[in-house]
């Protein structure tokens, strides 16, 4: 099983293991979808993310890394 737009800490894990070089609150939320999307395991409706999930992967992602 994939994840899906509601997985947003797992999300985020999986991000800070691919992007360990980026600053999660530089951002912008195209390019994070982006890169949500192109995750191996994703398995959601690319066009199913809003700005709503987006930030709270992006809160869970810095929130990880701290």
């Amino acid at each position: 099983m994939g994840l899906k737009w509601i997985d947003s800490l797992d999300i985020a894990i999986e991000l800070d293991e691919t992007h360990p070089e980026i600053d999660p609150r530089k951002v912008n939320y195209v390019e994070l979808r982006d890169w949500v999307v192109a995750l191996g395991n994703f398995d959601d409706e690319p066009t199913h993310s809003g700005e709503k999930i987006l930030e709270a992967i992006q809160a869970a992602w810095i929130e990880e890394r701290e």
